[in-house]
């Protein structure tokens, strides 16, 4: 079943495995896509994924976190994207682009500055985001938020992709707000469990507007938060106390499913968490060492990224580890039985995303009815050429992801790859994989293409 096509919409996939979202600093520092860009994403195109979907691309042109992560803040940014559009269409994949904003959650900057606090309310995170707080959004502000995106969809249809995803995951500002651990307004976009969706759906509603009606546009939403994973301390503490601790619940978010069907949205792609470092939505192990990196890279900022960095460093490894990694594993399939639900409450086509890897699992997750395609990134990069080995019969590559969780945590500091040696015979090994698409010619993704 997994080399069956399949359509979305009017949206036709050669198979149901699409390469999920993953970012890295492949953009200029201005958020114009470069030339890695491009050659990163044809490289899977080139071995036989149905379709790609982006990097969350920026809508908002201060909130881009990390830097040399692209932005669709503007028309400037439209003619370069589409050249890779192009170039990974050429060998019949799909490309949706992925947009969204980080609000509050904004992970670095190049200064300091108040764009990168804004959230649906004032608060205190320690795990998310760099400012030492949260700060409520004002009602220009969110409208100003809803105009971006609509016009970020626009864009994306200008750069001739095939469909558009709208991120209300990744603990992104959308996700802030539906979360009612998070979400402590009383007007019109809090307060509520309809008023937590208002945002949402005026976006929803303006990005048709723009897009037209006839442009496949799809939801990544989370199945369930999972507040009170990672150990956290955020304040002030909400009530009532189940949703301070568990945020939505798979029940919430089914609701908000059904209405995202009645707004016309025509797919969805389930994962798991409340965002990285929430460790529902990449199962695996914690990155310790690559997170002490990313945390000292951005101390300068704020006193809480210095406290968070300094405890980092101070207390033995011996000690930290079993605490940072509570609540991490690898769970295979993890979204598959949540996805299945909400395949089953909307009759939308549904995308699985998450601790997918082996290839009997996958036939088994399509040939159940538990969702409709499937997603992923780490095992891909860690073997790109994936979808070749299953169509050869192999189960499991030799040298598996092993799903440590280096690749995302490493990327807002270093080149997309695979940084686990021990699926290397030696570093020089490791880094020529890390490096060899940044600067692929052209010539060679063509010869690989013909020989695929």
């Amino acid at each position: 079943m997994i080399f069956e096509p399949f359509t979305i919409r009017n949206l036709n996939f050669k198979n149901r495995i699409v390469r999920s979202s993953i970012g890295g600093r492949t953009s200029f520092y201005d958020g114009t896509v470069s030339t890695a860009f491009k050659n990163f994403e044809k490289k899977f195109a080139a071995n036989d994924v149905a379709g790609i979907i982006s990097a969350t691309i920026s809508v908002n042109d201060k909130r881009t976190s990390p830097m040399e992560y692209p932005k669709l803040s503007h028309d400037r940014f439209v003619k370069p994207l589409s050249e890779a559009v192009k170039a990974v269409q050429s060998y019949d994949c799909r490309y949706i682009i992925q947009i969204g904003d980080t609000g509050g959650h904004t992970h670095t900057s190049l200064f300091r500055q108040p764009e990168d606090a804004k959230s649906c309310s004032t608060m205190f995170d320690f795990a998310y985001g760099y400012q030492n707080r949260m700060i409520k959004m004002t009602t220009e502000e969110i409208e100003e938020t809803v105009l971006n995106f609509a016009e970020a969809g626009r864009r994306v249809r200008e750069t001739g992709a095939d469909g558009l995803e709208i991120t209300a995951s990744k603990g992104y500002i959308i996700h802030q707000f539906l979360n009612p651990g998070i979400n402590s307004r009383k007007d019109k976009y809090g307060g509520s469990f309809d008023k937590r969706f208002q945002l949402l759906e005026e976006i929803i509603r303006a990005t048709r507007k723009k897009t037209g009606n006839d442009f496949p546009i799809g939801i990544r939403l989370s199945s369930s938060d999972y507040n009170y994973l990672p150990l956290n301390l955020r304040l002030p503490v909400r009530f009532p106390l189940k949703n301070w601790y568990f945020g939505n619940t798979v029940n919430d978010y089914l609701i908000y499913a059904k209405k995202l069907k009645e707004l016309g949205i025509d797919y969805l792609h389930i994962d798991m968490g409340y965002g990285f470092i929430n460790p529902k939505g990449n199962p695996g192990k914690f990155p310790l060492h690559e997170m002490k990196m990313f945390y000292n890279s951005n101390r300068h900022l704020t006193a809480k990224a210095w406290i968070r960095a300094s405890l980092l460093n101070v207390i033995p490894e011996f000690i930290l580890n079993p605490i940072m990694n509570t609540g991490w594993k690898y769970i295979q399939g993890i979204s598959a039985d949540y996805s299945k639900l909400f395949k089953e409450e909307t009759g939308l086509p549904v995308i699985a995303n998450g601790g997918f890897q082996e290839l009997n699992f996958i036939e088994q997750t399509l040939q159940s009815g538990k969702a409709d395609m499937v997603a992923m990134a780490r095992p891909l990069l860690a073997n790109v050429n994936l979808i070749k080995l299953f169509r050869k019969g192999i189960n499991i590559p030799d040298k598996p992801c092993t799903h440590c969780n280096k690749c995302p945590a490493r990327t807002p500091l270093s080149p997309l790859g695979c940084y686990d040696i021990s699926r290397f015979n030696s570093q020089d090994e490791m880094e020529a994989q890390i490096m060899e698409w940044s600067a692929l010619p052209d010539e060679r993704l063509d010869s690989e293409k013909e020989k695929s």
